[in-house]
């Protein structure tokens, strides 16, 4: 089941914000991302925040989600107020936002660009189950405005999506991807789970060669996380399957970026490779400099000027709330400049332009110059002033980043 939502300050029922994150609005960029809850089946290895229709329960409905989403867009117009806003980015995620008819998609974007204005040459993403589009949905959302798609393949191996619960067909990811290309989406993305149990070198790399052949202009290859509470978590905990192993993550995260290279595509952030600077996730991007985005939807997180806030979760008091129009949202934070300057460590580090070392606490200087001597940064940008990570060094990132934080 989802994962438990983090406790904070209570929200006004408005949504106002304190005047500390209005402050400074418009002087980043701004995006959206709208969550789409829903699912046909829960994957074994899934905690996000999304129902099939069995866990929907009443309250709550998928026919009528567009229109209560699109309240939330019309909210944060009225909490954010007469800012020149333009949106840079809109990232709509789930769940399987194409169980919902291509059209409502299309309708919430459009909302978006009434209430906000779009910028010019916005990305526009939904992210999609291969089985979930046909050619003409596909069609359908190009011609909407969306301008970038990213398809769950996960793996090419049969027995590795079996594992994983997923219900596609090892070919349909790349068909879904040419579909994609034929639609008129010049950007499509491909994700791929590694260290799945049972999944062998040979496995990933033929997942690998299947991305390839497909002709996404971008990949994003993620190690399988074992998280408690999913159906994966607890076949692994009766022996069932094995737990995944570290060093076999390495080996599988080395042989991708192997491949990839190869191929011509160059990694921007640890898990994340692109052929071009145009083909990188410019909304991912957005979260990982800093940038302000309001997440539409249950569950979703927002962050503007140092206010982080998120949404109950489940999709029947989020639309209650909306219906009386009050904010959906659970709780937030308001972030100190210490929490800031830390969190920027945390992302930005994981980026191929690094984090300068002017910004680095003096406490962490001494683990800075270790990392180096150990190989885990590179030396010529260090002489520059900024922490890039190594190849070897992006294999331990999560560790490299816990001792200068």
């Amino acid at each position: 089941m989802p994962s438990v939502l983090p406790d904070g300050d209570p929200i006004p029922a408005s949504g106002e914000l304190p005047s500390s994150a209005l402050d400074s609005l418009g002087s980043r960029p701004f995006g959206f991302y709208i969550h789409v809850p829903f699912c046909l089946t829960r994957c074994g290895y899934c905690d996000f925040n999304t129902y099939t229709a069995a866990e929907l329960g009443p309250g709550a409905s998928q026919r009528d989600y567009a229109s209560t989403a699109i309240e939330e867009v019309r909210l944060a117009r009225r909490v954010l107020g007469d800012a020149e806003l333009p949106v840079e980015t809109v990232f709509v995620g789930g769940g399987t936002p194409t169980l919902l008819p291509p059209e409502d998609l299309v309708r919430i974007l459009r909302v978006v660009d009434e209430e906000f204005g779009l910028a010019p040459g916005a990305e526009v993403t939904t992210e999609a189950n291969p089985e979930s589009v046909t050619q003409r949905s596909l069609e359908v959302l190009r011609e909407g405005g969306f301008t970038r798609m990213s398809f769950g393949m996960q793996s090419a191996r049969e027995h590795v999506l079996t594992v994983l619960d997923r219900r596609h067909t090892p070919g349909r990811a790349g068909a879904a991807v040419q579909e994609a290309r034929k639609a008129g989406f010049d950007h499509v993305n491909l994700d791929l789970i590694y260290s799945t149990p049972g999944e062998t070198d040979d496995d990933w790399r033929a997942s690998l060669e299947a991305a390839l052949t497909a002709g996404p202009d971008h990949v994003s290859a993620y190690s399988l996380i074992i998280e408690e509470g999913t159906r994966l978590a607890a076949r692994i905990r009766r022996g069932e399957l094995p737990m995944p192993d570290d060093d076999v993550a390495a080996d599988r995260y080395l042989i991708a970026e192997e491949m990839l290279t190869s191929a011509g595509f160059r990694w921007y952030e640890v898990s994340n490779w692109a052929v071009s600077d145009e083909a990188r996730c410019r909304h991912n991007l957005l979260y990982w400099t800093g940038g302000d985005w309001w997440g539409v939807g249950p569950g979703a997180h927002s962050h503007v000027g140092g206010t982080r806030w998120w949404n109950v979760k489940h999709p029947a008091p989020y639309a209650t709330r909306l219906a009386a129009g009050e904010s959906p949202g659970y709780a937030r934070e308001v972030l100190t400049e210490d929490d800031r300057v830390v969190e920027r460590l945390m992302l930005e580090l994981r980026l191929v332009t690094g984090f300068p070392l002017a910004d680095v606490r003096p406490s962490a200087r001494t683990a800075c110059a270790k990392a180096l001597a150990d190989g885990l940064l590179e030396v010529e940008p260090f002489k520059r002033g900024r922490a890039v990570l190594t190849l070897r060094g992006r294999l331990l990132a999560d560790a490299l980043i816990r001792d200068l934080a």
